[in-house]
């Protein structure tokens, strides 16, 4: 082996050390970024209207009695390495001014769209407990989030308001982002339905938005009773508190977006086929919104997907993502034949899908 070989040998060896670091502390970027949120240091810098100080951004924390400016710079200067961040001296000197990046205008408050609430979420002690089981799940099966707590995740939304609020808000946060691109890119299978159920809708934020766009739609907003207890009153939107194992109500069509990730392919046909007993045969359809998988993908979101397909061992009872194929053998099963896969400019694919 030449020495050069030798060189290149060594030099990757040393790459995989640095891999694992990385790896290892990767956590560290999720803490930081949920700090950022929490200060709400996108918020501040945005109503300053441009780049600020450090010293700018701790005086306006209204909340904090003895703020730390050395411990904020270590965190900014991460953040701005992630580039969640920018960060420059101006040519003048002086000290450096923090700005918004095409990331953190995603963190903003305010923003009609943002993923405060789903960083906040998913980052929040409880649900980060869960992922010290995957080995154990490995070992023995069942469900992390049970493993970690003595219950589900809907059992223990259900026992605590403050938890329930936030599931529901992070929930609501990815589901407006998600609408929007929907809407968009489903604008003639919108237009032909007249009523529209959507299960697993939680505060029926998603539905609004569909009524919204279109107003001529009976909108019927479907989840469990205490979930919808919690729910604010939108215009053409019905709350129907329910069970979607035991029946669905009737409507043209059935809209589910970020459901059947949740549950195994059993519990998913047990749901599919009551969804196929609240459409007319002929003329209704299934409206699924969810990841379809592509493991070997280029796509912008296709890493995304198989992070989400982990969260789904993490959090959920059997849940996962699913490639194509599979999506088509699930319906299948469930007694809908047909089905046609839209892509939207989201992390989500539309799968329509028919009973005969």
């Amino acid at each position: 082996m030449g020495e050069n070989s030798m060189e290149g040998e060594e030099a990757l060896i040393l790459q995989g050390q640095a891999d694992i670091w990385k790896h290892m502390f990767s956590f560290v970027d999720s803490m930081a970024l949920k700090s950022a949120v929490e200060l709400r240091i996108p918020d501040i810098i945005h109503r300053h209207g441009g780049p600020i100080t450090l010293f700018q951004i701790i005086a306006s924390l209204s909340d904090a009695p003895s703020p730390d400016t050395a411990y904020l710079a270590r965190i900014m200067r991460l953040l701005v390495r992630r580039n969640i961040f920018s960060a420059h001296r101006p040519s003048h000197g002086g000290d450096t001014l923090y700005g918004l990046t095409h990331s953190s205008r995603w963190l903003l408050r305010d923003s009609a769209v943002n993923l405060a609430p789903m960083i906040v979420m998913e980052n929040h002690p409880t649900l980060v407990a869960p992922w010290h089981y995957l080995s154990q799940c490995v070992r023995e099966g069942g469900v992390a989030f049970k493993k970690a707590h003595g219950r589900e995740i809907w059992e223990l939304a259900a026992e605590s308001a403050e938890f329930n609020e936030l599931f529901n808000e992070g929930m609501k946060c990815t589901g407006k982002m998600a609408m929007m691109a929907i809407v968009s890119a489903y604008k003639e299978g919108f237009e032909s339905i007249g009523s529209l159920v959507d299960v697993g809708g939680g505060t029926g934020g998603t539905v609004s938005e569909i009524v919204k766009a279109y107003p001529h739609i009976k909108g019927i907003n479907f989840d469990l009773p205490h979930v919808v207890a919690t729910a604010p009153e939108y215009n053409g939107v019905t709350h129907v508190g329910g069970d979607m194992f035991h029946s669905i109500p009737p409507a043209d069509a059935v809209f589910m977006k970020w459901l059947l990730h949740d549950w195994s392919d059993e519990d998913c046909i047990k749901i599919l086929k009551n969804c196929k007993k609240s459409i007319a045969e002929e003329k209704g359809k299934v409206i699924i919104a969810e990841f379809v998988v592509k493991a070997e993908g280029e796509g912008l979101f296709d890493d995304i997907g198989l992070l989400f397909d982990l969260l789904m061992i993490a959090h959920s009872s059997g849940g996962k993502e699913r490639t194509e194929s599979e999506w088509k053998n699930l319906l299948h099963q469930a007694g809908f034949p047909r089905c046609h896969i839209i892509n939207t400019p989201s992390l989500l694919s539309i799968i329509q899908a028919y009973p005969i």
